[in-house]
C-alpha cells in the first residue's frame, strides 16, 4: 500500500524556498510539492518548470484556494509572517513558516491561536532542531559526561552587507541580524537549557546604510540557577555558525550547529573532559528534509512535533526583547 504523502504549495519563490526547502520535500518520504504562487504569474511558472512542480499560480490567494494543497510553506518577508498564516489558516491549510514566526511575541500568539481554531497544524521553520547531531548532544548531556550544564556561548554571522536590496535590509520588512540568525542561538540555548531566559542585555551595530537595521549584535541571556548564554549574529562579518555547551565536567562544540555540515567532512561533535579529546562523526543528514517528514507525520498521523507552536512564541519574546535591549542600550526583563 502506497503511503500517502502531505501535499504542499510554497507562498513566494524565495530564495530558501526554491534552494532548500523545495528539494528538501522531494527528498522526503512523505511530502511532494504540488504548486507554488508569486505576484508575477510568469515568475512562478518560470520557477515551476525549473523546479518542476505541476502547478503555478500568479497570487498567494490564488494557490490558497487550490483544494488539493494540504499545507502551505511560507518564507515571505518577516513582517508577512502573520497575515499569510492567518489567510492560510482560514483557507484550511497547515502552516510551516520560516522563522521567525513574528516580529511581536503577541502578533505569533494570534497565528498560534488562529491555527489552533481553524484545526489546522503551524511550525515555525526551525530545520536544524531535526540533525540528529542534536540527539545525540542530548544524549551526551543526558549521561552526565559534561556535568551540569552552566553556560553556553552560540555564533552565527555571514557577510552580504553589499547586497543593499536583500529584504534582511529593510527595518519595515523585519530586517536586521537578531531576526535572520540572532534566532537561532537563541532557540538553541532555550532548548538546551530547556527554560526561558529571565533578561537579556544587547549591544549592537545599527547601520544607516542598511536602513538602520542591526547589522551585529552581541548578547548576554540570564536563565534560572545562574547559568547563562552569549551569542554573537551579525549579517557584516566573517561566516561562522558554531555554538558551545559549557558543564561542570566537560564542554560539547559544534562547529556547525545550525547548517548541514555532511559537505565539510569535519567531526559535527567534539568533546572536551578530563579523559581528552572525542570527535564524534553523525551520518549525514538534510536536516529540511527531516523537519518536512516530522510536520507530515504530525499532519497526517497525529504524531506530535517535538517542538509546540508556543515554542515559537516564546522566541519570539526573546528576540523582541533583544532587540529592544540594543536599541535602548540597556538590559531588558523577560516577563
Amino acid at each position: 500500500m502506497t503511503e500517502r504523502k502531505l501535499k504542499w504549495g510554497i507562498i513566494s519563490t524565495a530564495e530558501i524556498a526554491v534552494s532548500a526547502i523545495i528539494p528538501a520535500i522531494k527528498e522526503s518520504r512523505r511530502n511532494e510539492v504540488l504548486a507554488i504562487s508569486s505576484r508575477d504569474a510568469e515568475v512562478a511558472r518560470h520557477v515551476a518548470d525549473h523546479c518542476e512542480i505541476p502547478r503555478s499560480y500568479g497570487s498567494y490567494e490564488a494557490l490558497l484556494t487550490d483544494s488539493d494543497i494540504d499545507a502551505v510553506y511560507i518564507p515571505l518577508p518577516n513582517h508577512l509572517h502573520k497575515e499569510w498564516t492567518i489567510k492560510a489558516a482560514e483557507a484550511g491549510k497547515h502552516v510551516l513558516c520560516e522563522k521567525p514566526a513574528a516580529l511581536e511575541a503577541a502578533d505569533a500568539a494570534e497565528m498560534v491561536d488562529r491555527c489552533r481554531k481553524a484545526g489546522v497544524t503551524f511550525a515555525e521553520g526551525f530545520m536544524y532542531r531535526y540533525h540528529p547531531k542534536h540527539d545525540r548532544v542530548r544524549e551526551i548531556i543526558q549521561s552526565g559526561e559534561i556535568g551540569v550544564l552552566r553556560s553556553m556561548h552560540g555564533r552565527f554571522t555571514s557577510s552580504n552587507a553589499d547586497d543593499l536590496d536583500n529584504v534582511r535590509y529593510q527595518r519595515a520588512m523585519g530586517g536586521g541580524s537578531l531576526y535572520d540568525l540572532g534566532v537561532y542561538p537563541v532557540s538553541a540555548a532555550r532548548m538546551y537549557f530547556g527554560a526561558e531566559p529571565t533578561a537579556v542585555t544587547v549591544h549592537a551595530m545599527f547601520s544607516a546604510k542598511h536602513d538602520h537595521v542591526d547589522m551585529m549584535a552581541s548578547g548576554l541571556m540570564e536563565f534560572p540557577d545562574a547559568r547563562s548564554a552569549t551569542f554573537e549574529c551579525g549579517m557584516w562579518a566573517y561566516s561562522s555558525c558554531a555554538l558551545e555547551i559549557i558543564g561542570t565536567k566537560g564542554r560539547i562544540k559544534l562547529p556547525y550547529a545550525f547548517r548541514r555540515d555532511d559537505i565539510h567532512g569535519e567531526p559535527q561533535i567534539t568533546i572536551y573532559t578530563d579523559e581528552g579529546k572525542r570527535d564524534e562523526y553523525i551520518e549525514p543528514a538534510n536536516h529540511f528534509a527531516l523537519q518536512m517528514d516530522a510536520f507530515a507525520a504530525s499532519v497526517l498521523d497525529r504524531t506530535p512535533l517535538p517542538y509546540s507552536p508556543e515554542d515559537a512564541v516564546r522566541n519570539t519574546r526573546v528576540i523582541a526583547a533583544c532587540l529592544e535591549s540594543a536599541r535602548k542600550g540597556e538590559k531588558v526583563r523577560i516577563v
